[in-house]
């Protein structure tokens, strides 16, 4: 994986966080890295006027900037633009950032020198990461504030993660010996003018979506083993005639984790004629969230390899200042998904208040001594506040727009809330499975000795290694934190 040159993919980015060692910048990227510094070089003994490179920004893109002056310039945007609130992001995304962004300025296009590049990927492989604010960014003009906190510990200002521990920035250079920098025309810029921040958040929000959408699969798997439900809604026929792919690919998944079920087989002899739309319909509800997750893989291996900023410095005779920066692109399709993720979660809501009913030889809550004992009632009341939470992130951020920059920024995407949503999403879906997988496996056990697939089975069997079955009242909430484990660190078996 070579910066600049290789097409990158979300997943490539990731191995990247975990080995920076496995990307570096070859003799083209740096043939084309330092072309664009020279462009922006003649540019400015041109003294013809070009935005950012000796113009004030914004609205005050009329103002000129005298060629001694370019440097203070391109400082005075940083620090100016750094001013995002709220709590850190998590230091992975930082990296991602990171990674993002100098894959980006490798393309060499953006005007920023070959020692800029470099350090900060100096920086990325000593693990001396920015802290970045999760709030501030209107995703047009780019994410100009969380990009300026990236890159303030170039200037020796801010904060920068070593370990799991947040320094001063200027104590971490002198630890290592790193000179502060400074900037020439175009860099500040440079660095700043991108859609980074939303793009970190959709790359990590997908790693995330990708296992929850095999899992919720699973989860209605083994509910439907708990309920006895019918596999029939799943046969292949019935989803040839209406070929989405994403139905297509969850019903051949239903029928796999399903295959020899002593319970579905019992279903066939009873009187039900069908099932509940939660327990009948997963292929379309689920297979609508699969699409939603390949839309927005697609859109963000395409921001990925994009160049975000602006102007874009085609060579020395030719700027364009365009609109590469618009979040839009982004914002729209994570809105998507966070809508894809939240209708899991309802739908497995669904299923887990049916297991609670009482119906077709389960007892009512799961629990054979329910009036003393609570059983599993309260539990579907934290997915209920989950799923209703998760239908309030829902609203499209990139619906809205607030003018900024005196209105020569009339229009934003709001797509780094859009990130950010999405990614809470997530991890309340993480808690509303693990719910749901709780119900299924204690309504497993009400259906012995009959046995169900054999990864089903398996995961039968991890998840009684955390919880046990419930026979009376006990501390429900610890259960749903083990179960909740068991799929952050990614132990249940979601492929087959």
């Amino acid at each position: 994986m070579i910066y600049g040159v290789d097409i990158f993919t979300f997943q490539d980015v990731l191995e990247i966080c975990k080995d920076p060692n496995k990307a570096f910048l070859n003799d083209v990227a740096i043939q084309q890295i330092l072309r664009s510094q020279d462009n922006v070089k003649q540019i400015v003994a041109s003294d013809r006027c070009v935005y950012g490179i000796n113009t004030g920004f914004g609205p005050l893109c009329d103002v000129k900037i005298s060629a001694d002056e370019t440097a203070q310039l391109q400082y005075n945007l940083i620090i100016s633009h750094a001013v995002g609130v709220g709590k850190p992001i998590d230091k992975e995304l930082s990296k991602i950032m990171m990674i993002a962004k100098i894959h980006a300025l490798s393309k060499g296009f953006s005007g920023v020198s070959l020692e800029v590049i470099e350090r900060l990927i100096i920086m990325l492989e000593m693990d001396i990461i920015p802290v970045v604010p999760e709030q501030g960014s209107v995703g047009a003009s780019g994410d100009l504030a969380p990009l300026s906190h990236l890159v303030l510990p170039l200037l020796g200002l801010g904060q920068v993660w070593i370990g799991n521990e947040i320094f001063d920035s200027a104590e971490i250079l002198d630890r290592y010996n790193l000179e502060v920098l400074t900037l020439g025309p175009k860099e500040g810029l440079g660095l700043i003018n991108g859609t980074q921040f939303i793009l970190a958040h959709a790359i990590k929000g997908l790693e995330k979506f990708e296992y929850l959408l095999d899992l919720a699969d699973l989860a209605a798997a083994m509910s439907i083993e708990a309920y006895r439900g019918s596999a029939s809604p799943f046969k292949k026929e019935l989803h040839d005639i209406r070929p989405f792919e994403g139905s297509k690919l969850v019903a051949a998944r239903m029928l796999k984790f399903l295959k020899n079920s002593e319970n579905l087989k019992a279903h066939e002899e009873c009187e039900r004629v069908q099932d509940p739309y939660s327990m009948r319909c997963v292929p379309q509800v689920h297979g609508a969230s699969r699409n939603a997750f390949e839309h927005l893989k697609q859109m963000a291996n395409t921001e990925l390899n994009s160049v975000t900023d602006n102007p874009i410095v085609l060579s020395a005779e030719e700027s364009i200042s365009g609109g590469n920066f618009h979040g839009q692109l982004m914002a729209m399709p994570l809105d998507y998904a966070t809508l894809a993720a939240a209708e899991l979660g309802n739908i497995s809501d669904r299923r887990s208040y049916l297991l609670l009913e009482g119906k077709y030889g389960l007892p009512r809550l799961l629990t054979e001594s329910s009036g003393l004992n609570s059983g599993f009632m309260i539990p579907q009341y934290t997915t209920a506040a989950l799923v209703t939470e998760n239908k309030t992130l829902c609203f499209p951020a990139s619906a809205d727009s607030i003018p900024t920059s005196l209105g020569q920024e009339d229009h934003v995407s709001m797509g780094s809330i859009s990130g950010r949503k999405f990614n809470q999403v997530l991890g309340n879906l993480v808690n509303i499975l693990a719910v749901e997988l709780m119900f299924a496996a204690q309504g497993l056990e009400f259906r012995r000795p009959a046995q169900c697939s054999k990864v089903v089975e398996d995961n039968y069997t991890i998840i009684r290694t955390k919880v046990k079955k419930l026979e009376e009242d006990r501390l429900i909430g610890k259960d749903i934190l083990a179960i909740a484990q068991l799929i952050n660190e990614r132990r249940l078996i979601v492929t087959i």
